[in-house]
């Protein structure tokens, strides 16, 4: 299917993701009519999330249709809400207003700016080197010295995992990779499908054959064979959709199989984070999925490096 032109290969993805959507649809309903009251709570949700699924497709979709602008408002947004999530879960005194003023309304559109004109030697170190400095100096400003350090991390790495990682998903528009131009959008399918894949897979195969768990006091409900079984056949749907990149078959299996595991990593951080604020989920927006960072916490950690590997190796 190489042979195909962007917009096809994009149609086609597309519709394969609505086929499954749809085949999801069909037994999330059948299973409604027929399970019992003991299970009903356990279909409700799972349709939730499947509901939820037709609506971050649909949002995904119409992005794209508008190029480079509708990806890169899309994951402004995105980021938006996310780091919103996460400052809100996290204890701020009255010393760090300029500090979280100056993450919301400068270090955030600075960085989506920066992406936009493809400025990629400021783009990689405006926050883990110029935010990084700013934002404490700004908090130093306020007088408070109470858990001055943590206050100060905390808003630094709400900019690491909510803006500079999420920003490198609409940063991969920005790479020329000879004999892939204008196509860059399905690099963001591969990553979002991949990674996204991986994390219903290994919730599936652990639900069919988990017995051993992997992180008990980090996340309680994963399993070694769930995450052996969901890397292993996300990082084979990654080979099978090499045709919507520029990597041969082992190249795209050898790439999915290293965001799966940072995805599955990443995942794991956010969840030490959640237990450390004794949470279940980071907000409420997605009906059965939790919040904007519980869906995207593995590709908050898989982004920066499938751009770099990109990059450095094709681009």
């Amino acid at each position: 299917m190489s042979h195909l032109t962007s917009h096809q290969q994009a149609m086609a993805l597309f519709a394969g993701i609505g086929a499954v959507l749809l085949l999801a649809t069909l037994i999330g309903r059948v299973l409604a009519l027929r399970v019992s009251p003991a299970g009903r709570s356990a279909v409700d949700n799972l349709n939730a999330r499947i509901n939820a699924w037709w609506a971050m497709a649909a949002l995904v979709g119409i992005s794209f249709m508008f190029g480079k602008p509708g990806v890169l408002v899309l994951f402004f947004l995105v980021s938006l809400l996310a780091l919103r999530e996460f400052i809100t879960l996290l204890p701020t005194r009255g010393g760090d207003y300029w500090a979280l003023a100056a993450a919301f309304y400068l270090v955030l559109p600075i960085q989506y700016l920066l992406v936009g004109v493809e400025w990629y030697g400021m783009f990689a170190i405006f926050i883990p080197v110029y935010a990084f400095l700013l934002l404490p100096i700004l908090a130093a400003t306020g007088g408070d010295t109470t858990r001055f350090l943590e206050r100060a991390a905390k808003v630094q790495w709400g900019l690491m995992i909510s803006v500079f990682c999420i920003s490198h998903v609409p940063a991969l528009l920005t790479l020329k990779i000879p004999g892939y131009e204008h196509r860059q959008l399905l690099l963001i399918a591969f990553l979002v499908i991949v990674v996204q894949s991986s994390d219903v897979l290994q919730y599936v195969w652990g639900k069919l054959c988990g017995k051993r768990l992997i992180a008990p006091v980090l996340s309680p409900s994963k399993t070694l064979e769930g995450f052996v079984g969901g890397v292993a056949s996300a990082s084979l749907l990654g080979g099978l959709l090499w045709w919507i990149t520029p990597f041969s078959f082992l190249g795209a299996l050898g790439m999915a199989l290293v965001i799966n595991l940072m995805g599955f990593l990443g995942g794991l951080v956010m969840s030490a984070i959640k237990r450390d604020r004794g949470i279940k989920d980071w907000g409420h927006m997605i009906e059965g999925h939790g919040g904007v960072l519980d869906r995207l916490d593995s590709v908050c950690f898989a982004a920066p490096v499938f751009f770099h590997m990109t990059r450095y190796f094709w681009a």
